[in-house]
């Protein structure tokens, strides 16, 4: 074992656990409020990611542009597209479904998380 590593590992290994950790804290979040699990989160998530790429790849030359500023940038734009995404998910497709039973949200959960990730490899191109 390469101890010199060690440090660099234990960052690493914090940092996807923090990830990890958040991504948990939204099932949670989203479970206790409306008692149904959103299988779309991974994808809203999925799309904050594309967007912070797309952002760092396509409108800033790396050369001239503070990274401070593309990191920002970066951060702003997908916690921005994320929100409107999960808005309009929420309004279109979860709101109309309030009454209705378990089985019809989960169904609808499912049919958005499919639309969304299927959504994302069209405009994304992947």
């Amino acid at each position: 074992m390469n101890w010199e590593l060690l440090p660099q590992q234990l960052v690493i290994g914090v940092q996807l656990g923090a990830v990890y950790a958040l991504i948990a804290l939204g099932y949670t979040m989203v479970y206790g409020v409306l008692r149904f699990i959103n299988f779309a989160h991974g994808d809203v998530y999925m799309v904050g990611a594309y967007l912070a790429y797309y952002t760092s790849m396509q409108w800033f030359d790396r050369k001239s542009t503070n990274p401070y500023l593309l990191l920002f940038m970066m951060l702003v734009i997908a916690m921005v597209g994320c929100a409107l995404l999960g808005l309009a998910v929420e309004r279109l497709a979860y709101r109309p479904l309030r009454s209705a039973p378990k089985i019809a949200v989960l169904i609808t959960a499912i049919g958005v998380s499919l639309f969304i990730e299927y959504g994302g490899k069209f405009f994304f191109k992947t």
